[in-house]
């Protein structure tokens, strides 16, 4: 389910709960709203508020922390790629099969993880993309250098090449580390009991539920954050395809 649509269905129920308490308080006996009712229950919302103020940071700082890694190692990727592609170009013409072979990889690379139809980013999940990596290992494999530095340059090209594909496979298991869905219900089950604490003791005028709606838009924004920074290849809040974009236009030169 979409990020924006998990963030509806939250702010519904928790929205929905607090107007709910605030027209059945109305039904209520006047002795279960007592001063000391009152007191009990301001000190049970203070305790679910503690909790979900604490669980609602620690699921941020983790969403951002994958956001993050994500970020970090496209950029690492990048750095591969250029590092590669100038190693085999000063490697000499035999390359020059390899490196081709090289650019279309990274080219189709980038066309999976950034989409142009805003379809759901692919890493490591296409086959042609990992034959393609391996014709292209076994392409350097295959170099016989005549000089010491080409040895050191083919050394230098298998080493990021290996960089590369361990990236890309940090991607792809950061990737599957989403938010899990029985965590995602505790949290919005003590945002409802929260807010539904809130209608059973406000008043009820225009202001109040004014109030009550602006913060539960509040929390299904944190929501909406918190799902979308832990897929960071999909949905609105994406990592840049900028740096990639950037080595892919410096191969071949």
């Amino acid at each position: 389910m979409e990020s924006s649509a998990v963030s509806a269905v939250v702010a519904a129920c928790v929205f929905g709960g607090a107007m709910l308490t605030m027209w059945a308080a109305r039904a209520l006996p006047s002795a279960h709203l007592s001063t000391e009712g009152r007191d009990v229950i301001k000190l049970a919302i203070a305790l679910i508020a503690t909790l979900v103020a604490l669980v609602l940071g620690l699921l941020i700082a983790t969403a951002k922390g994958t956001f993050d890694a994500q970020t970090g190692a496209t950029r690492q990727l990048a750095a591969n790629v250029l590092l590669l592609d100038r190693s085999l170009a000063g490697y000499g013409p035999d390359t020059d099969e390899a490196r081709g072979l090289f650019r279309e990889g990274v080219g189709e690379t980038i066309a999976r993880l950034w989409p142009d139809d805003g379809s759901p980013a692919e890493i490591l999940a296409s086959h042609d993309t990992r034959s393609r990596m391996l014709v292209l290992y076994d392409a350097l494999a295959e170099l016989t250098p005549q000089t010491d530095a080409q040895r050191a340059l083919k050394a230098r090209a298998m080493q990021a090449m290996t960089d590369m594909a361990q990236t890309l496979f940090q991607m792809y298991v950061q990737e599957n580390s989403g938010l899990p869905v029985p965590f995602l219900f505790v949290v919005v089950f003590w945002l409802a009991i929260l807010f539904a604490g809130y209608g059973l003791i406000a008043p009820r005028n225009a202001t109040v539920v004014a109030v009550l709606l602006a913060s539960t838009l509040s929390v299904s924004g944190a929501v909406f954050l918190i799902l979308e920074l832990a897929d960071p290849l999909n949905g609105l809040v994406r990592i840049s395809s900028a740096p990639m974009r950037q080595a892919f236009s410096q191969l071949g030169g």
